[in-house]
């Protein structure tokens, strides 16, 4: 159970704060059975309704600031994403997408990454799938971060880079 006040990861909808856990006085809607009234923190004038007795895959709680430290120490050992044929790079990026973990996060930013960087050598275009994903998997990745470290989301890859460098 998750506590009013507290920051969670609601699927793709990023950084929330838990404002309220009610039961929703909306028509056509279960009268006896809660919710999680959820904010979230970089979308301004949007809320959430997640069943509290909904599975557990759909919200978790954001990283403790050593639990984020930690996972920055580990981004150069964390492997790429491999797959065959380029086709399937779009489904690989989704299923991490829903994974709702940051590790799957920092595989999809890394691998396109790479995938940018050899792209550019060789006088070619970023693919349109890439640079979705690429953006998508940033931007939860470093919301969760931002708030678990205290830090703006804009300072959290200058972060990262300095503390990889160490």
């Amino acid at each position: 159970m998750f506590e009013i006040g507290e920051y969670v990861i609601c699927g793709n909808k990023g950084v929330c704060i838990v404002e309220d856990i009610a039961t929703l006085d909306i028509s056509g809607v279960d009268k006896e059975r809660k919710y999680y009234i959820l904010k979230p923190k970089y979308v301004s004038g949007s809320t959430v309704y997640v069943p509290v007795d909904s599975p557990r895959e759909s919200m978790r709680k954001i990283l403790q600031p050593e639990e984020a430290k930690n996972l920055i120490s580990q981004i150069p050992h964390i492997p790429l994403l491999t797959f065959t044929d380029d086709k399937l790079s779009e489904q690989t990026y989704k299923d991490c997408m829903k994974a709702n973990s940051c590790e799957e996060l920092v595989k999809v930013i890394k691998t396109i990454y790479i995938r940018k960087q050899k792209r550019v050598q060789a006088g070619r275009k970023v693919t349109a799938v890439d640079a979705k994903y690429f953006h998508l998997a940033e931007d939860s990745l470093y919301g969760e971060l931002a708030v678990s470290l205290g830090i703006n989301r804009e300072e959290v890859a200058q972060y990262i880079a300095g503390e990889i460098e160490k």
